[in-house]
């Protein structure tokens, strides 16, 4: 008497039962793909993000002495001479030695070297003048290049000016390189020995190779430039709007306007000039835009 009664309770429970599985599957299916789409996105921004920046995520221009902003364009350089290399970068290590401890005659010497004195590949494509490579957690924009084994990741740099910043920041930041700053500033060889002890290059010869460039040179005078401060020379007055820079041995025009990032002809029309030639004392207008002191 009772039973068409179970058997109708006991489908509905069963239909119940099946209705409420698919349910769940369909939810469980939902927040699947919905986890695998966010990823995916997040992905994507990651790599866009990479890819959208010409710096380091801990910008050169977080740390005293400030360095203009990156205007977002990838800046090319041309380089002719060892001697133009020096006079157009001089004052950047000098700058980064002030702020990080970091001799300018090393620095200068790893750039020349690493970098093929400005004229190497590496360097003109990248702006990468110390040949340091993406590592973890970089999150600046970066190029692929063959070095010790085919299409390596090397970090890329708008300006020359923030491959620099990088160089000091990479080596304060690194355990491996904390010894190197119990050496005196002034003593380039146990640094440029203590590079290669901390793994900076595999070459057997690098320390070598950064004596002989500082010693042929006279990179170690830099460091003397930046810890005797009575060569009021080599110093910039800078106002409000524009700087004065003293002409002194060696300086051109071409030098100058790598130094302040103006053009030649922009020098030229500030200061009236109707050729390239200059006089050893001369007072040149230059644009305040250049490293700030």
């Amino acid at each position: 008497m009772f039973k068409p009664y179970k058997i109708e309770l006991n489908f509905i429970l069963r239909r119940k039962i099946i209705i409420l599985f698919l349910l769940l599957v369909g939810v469980v299916g939902c927040k699947s793909k919905k986890s695998l789409s966010d990823k995916n996105r997040t992905q994507q921004v990651q790599a866009e993000s990479r890819r959208s920046h010409g710096k380091p995520s801990n910008a050169a221009t977080d740390r005293d002495p400030s360095m203009p902003e990156d205007s977002g364009e990838f800046v090319k350089f041309r380089i002719e001479t060892i001697d133009e290399y020096i006079a157009t970068f001089s004052e950047i290590a000098q700058l980064e030695m002030k702020a990080y401890g970091i001799p300018a005659s090393i620095t200068l010497a790893q750039g020349l070297l690493e970098s093929g004195y400005g004229k190497g590949d590496l360097a003109m494509k990248t702006n990468n003048h110390f040949g340091i490579k993406c590592h973890t957690g970089w999150q600046g924009d970066y190029d692929f290049h063959d070095d010790d084994a085919k299409g390596e990741c090397f970090r890329k740099y708008n300006h020359p000016m923030y491959s620099f910043r990088d160089h000091s920041i990479f080596l304060t930041t690194r355990s491996r390189y904390a010894f190197l700053f119990d050496y005196k500033v002034t003593d380039y060889r146990k640094w440029a020995h203590g590079l290669r002890k901390a793994g900076y290059a595999t070459d057997k010869r690098y320390p070598q190779k950064l004596i002989y460039l500082i010693e042929k040179h006279q990179l170690y005078k830099y460091d003397g430039g930046v810890l005797d401060t009575g060569q009021d020379e080599d110093r910039v007055v800078l106002t409000e709007s524009e700087a004065v820079h003293i002409v002194k041995k060696g300086d051109t025009l071409y030098s100058l306007s790598k130094r302040y990032y103006v053009s030649v002809d922009e020098l030229m029309r500030m200061n009236n000039l109707r050729d390239s030639g200059l006089s050893i004392g001369q007072k040149l207008l230059v644009k305040s835009t250049s490293v700030n002191r």
